[in-house]
């Protein structure tokens, strides 16, 4: 408990950190999102983004992780958060492959792109985080046997019931005759 006090602000720090530049000084991060941008928009067959419409979603998208991260670190939703960073980052660490570019510019896109899978991966470990409860695997187990022993107690109950009227049964017939 006392470690994820901990761990989980300084999980949230460096997305917090990303979110808050990302919606102040949306202008740095614009080149990247055109270039993600652009490789989408020739996938999906629409019109690009224009910068004011690229500027727009840096910010929103800086916002929603700013704010993911607040509620990670501040123990609010924790694993929601986490899996809201992950999916949040995920395009980052697209927009950021190096597999297209070259030279020094492939060696800042690799160090990019390694930082956000690393970011991914934490974030999707802080979200499946069950904080020391049993996961819903061992929940059902027990559900199943709980209900395995409830069936069967029931049925020596019936059993031990249906052999008394058996036994009564055989000792009027037994008066009878």
């Amino acid at each position: 408990m006392l470690l994820r006090r901990i761990a989980r602000p300084l999980l949230a720090a460096p997305f917090v950190y990303d979110g808050i530049q990302a919606a102040l000084h949306p202008a740095e991060h614009v080149d990247t999102a055109r270039e993600a941008s652009m490789l989408v928009t020739r996938t999906v067959g629409t019109p690009s983004l224009s910068d004011r419409q690229l500027g727009l979603l840096v910010r929103a998208h800086g916002a929603a992780t700013a704010v993911a991260g607040l509620l990670l670190a501040l123990g609010r939703t924790p694993r929601t958060a986490a899996l809201a960073l992950a999916a949040l980052t995920a395009p980052l660490a697209v927009a950021h492959q190096p597999f297209t570019s070259k030279g020094a510019e492939r060696n800042e896109r690799t160090a990019a792109f390694v930082k956000d899978l690393g970011k991914v991966g934490a974030a999707v470990i802080a979200g499946i985080d069950l904080e020391g409860r049993p996961g819903v695997t061992y929940r059902v187990q027990q559900a199943r046997d709980h209900a395995a022993d409830l069936a069967e107690a029931k049925a020596k109950t019936i059993k031990a019931t249906t052999k008394a009227e058996a036994a009564a049964v055989r000792a009027k017939v037994a008066k009878i005759v």
